[in-house]
């Protein structure tokens, strides 16, 4: 038992590898297509269509773009492992330090927006499979295929109308109240020191992404008013997310708990003389919340893209915010480093849950 979760645990690592660079060729043809040139190339770099020519030859030689493709792709890798995207054109600093202070944002909002929308969807999947064909099944239905189908900025913008600006109950936009100083960040990873050298940048970054969410680093500073604030301005992004996101989550457990229902061992549950409530949200439910996990995988990649348009609405400053500034900048540097950080959280996301699944469900390790 234990060399077949060994296996099935090396063979989905090496699957996100692969993956991993795919998506790292992908960017790389994509900006070579674009730019075609070593001249053109060194104008992205900079930032400028203006560059004067003499900065232009010190980044071609800085970065080797007039060395063949296949070197240049090779020193593309190895600078993105070691967390090199270059410097960002707006702030001046390396843009790996920029993304580290924005992505905790947004890792916390979609993270939020996800439970969310795991708790929305379990509950009313789970009540339309215990009463399916009747009229709450099809009011359930009714309601997960609109918010489904509904855009996320169309969601935000009604959610922001109504519960801030009519009812007043939550703040419109921001991270926390403007008056309050930001927590400090939580800093000093020691025990990284063990970590090869070329791994400490992105493992840095990793933890940093972890344990400085505003939220997080204000209840480890001891900063209760601005977790409070946080806490205030974090419901309105997160509840346009979840209810963008809920309705693929009542779906599958509807149809996995309908599955299971079926089955011979819940219809012997019910002969035993089991509540429905029991076998319902007991036996049923458990089998059928496994394939939830796999779900919650591609949910993160959904809820991260749709980020993008949630933070521009309500002014929550993280990478979907950052992200629409480098556009409307041409901060093709930014652009392009966002695009593979947030490639590598979906990556690492569908890992996690290939793991989680293959523990939760043994027979998967078979496969």
């Amino acid at each position: 038992m234990q060399i077949s979760i060994l296996i099935y645990l090396v063979r989905r690592v090496i699957n996100a590898v692969v993956t991993l660079l795919l998506l790292i060729f992908l960017i790389f043809v994509l900006v070579h297509t674009i730019a075609p040139t070593p001249v053109a190339l060194a104008r992205i770099y900079c930032g400028s269509p203006h560059c004067p020519p003499a900065e232009l030859q010190v980044i071609i030689q800085q970065y080797g773009l007039s060395l063949p493709l296949p070197v240049q792709f090779a020193h593309y890798v190895v600078n993105i492992f070691h967390g090199n995207f270059g410097t960002d054109t707006l702030y001046k600093v390396p843009e790996l330090q920029v993304i580290g202070e924005l992505l905790p944002i947004t890792l916390e909002l979609v993270i939020t927006g996800l439970i969310f929308a795991v708790i929305i969807g379990l509950f009313t999947g789970s009540i339309a499979a215990a009463n399916r064909n009747n009229p709450v099944d099809y009011t359930v239905k009714a309601v997960y295929l609109v918010t489904w189908s509904a855009p996320v900025f169309l969601v935000g913008f009604i959610l922001q109308l109504f519960l801030a600006y009519e009812l007043k109950l939550l703040p419109p936009s921001g991270l926390a109240n403007p008056t309050l100083g930001n927590p400090s960040p939580v800093t000093g990873y020691p025990y990284l020191s063990v970590v090869p050298q070329p791994l400490q940048g992105w493992l840095s970054g990793l933890v940093r992404a972890i344990t400085s969410p505003p939220l997080i680093a204000a209840a480890v500073d001891g900063d209760w008013r601005f977790f409070v604030s946080g806490l205030h301005h974090l419901v309105l992004p997160a509840l346009a997310i979840a209810i963008t996101s809920f309705g693929v989550v009542t779906r599958l457990t509807r149809a996995s708990m309908i599955d299971a229902l079926d089955r011979d061992y819940v219809k012997l549950s019910f002969m035993k003389g089991l509540s429905k409530n029991r076998v319902v949200y007991g036996t049923a439910f458990r089998n059928a919340v496994i394939p939830i996990i796999t779900l919650i995988a591609l949910l993160f990649g959904f809820s991260t893209a749709g980020a993008v348009v949630i933070e521009d609405i309500f002014q929550y400053h993280g990478m979907g915010y950052f992200t629409v500034q480098a556009i409307y900048n041409l901060d093709y540097i930014a652009i392009l480093a966002i695009t593979i950080v947030v490639g590598i959280s979906v990556i690492a996301a569908n890992l996690v849950a290939d793991l989680l699944y293959g523990w939760a469900d043994p027979r998967v390790r078979l496969e």
